[in-house]
């Protein structure tokens, strides 16, 4: 079996982490292991993907940016 330990969590947390619970048994290593594996990616951003980030942050440093406003009013969107 593997150490545990005992952690604080506020009222209003373990309430919702009781929230996020699959079915009413289930403990809070369990959903705690849930939320962690949710929030890690294993699988790295290929090349393509991180030259696209990098492009848009260029394009955001440059100032090319199209006004939501903007968007909304040529797709008519309110």
């Amino acid at each position: 079996m593997q150490a545990a330990s005992t952690i604080y969590v506020r009222k209003d947390l373990k309430e919702r982490l009781n929230g996020l619970k699959r079915h009413p048994k289930e403990s809070y290593n369990d959903v705690i292991e849930h939320l962690v594996s949710m929030a890690l990616d294993d699988e790295p951003l290929s090349e393509e993907a991180i030259q696209g980030l990098e492009e848009a942050l260029e394009d955001i440093r440059k100032g090319n940016l199209i006004p939501e406003e903007v968007i909304r009013k040529k797709y008519g969107v309110e």
